[in-house]
């Protein structure tokens, strides 16, 4: 049951990673793509609208920031697959 939890969490931080890539690119993306585009941002989306209310963007530059919701999704992520 943890074995299957981990493989769980692992498909979720490389979905992540991908869902990040790939979402300034989501209209150019082809069927069998976008079908799993969209799986995993029904995922993602509400825990990153979450996420985005909590934790504001850090400012790395005048005039730049950095969204960090991705990132404390992903720690939480890797906190998960360490821990359990």
């Amino acid at each position: 049951m943890i074995l299957a939890f981990k493989i769980f969490v692992n498909v979720l931080i490389v979905g992540l990673f991908l869902y990040s890539k790939l979402l300034p690119h989501q209209d150019k993306l082809n069927k069998p793509y976008q079908s799993a585009f969209n799986f995993f941002q029904s995922i993602f989306q509400p825990i990153l609208n979450l996420l985005k209310s909590l934790i504001k963007p850090f400012q790395v530059g005048q005039g730049l920031a950095v969204d960090m919701t991705q990132i404390a999704l992903l720690v939480m992520f890797l906190l998960l697959n360490n821990y359990l």
